[in-house]
């Protein structure tokens, strides 16, 4: 016989994996890849919006 602290254990892994699949559950197609950022000319000015850190000693 086992004892109780294990059969405890046990009865609420059950309980918790009921309770999982009781849940309902929405899975989203994604994508394989993320979509891919386009080649900029190293030269070319780029317009992004940049960040200011000021660094102060």
């Amino acid at each position: 016989m086992l004892p109780p602290f294990i059969i405890e254990q046990i009865r609420q892994r059950e309980e918790q994996k009921k309770r999982s699949e009781e849940q309902p559950r929405l899975e989203l197609p994604l994508d394989d890849m993320p979509p891919m950022r386009p080649r900029v000319e190293p030269d070319a000015e780029i317009d992004v919006p940049r960040g200011v850190v000021i660094f102060e000693l």
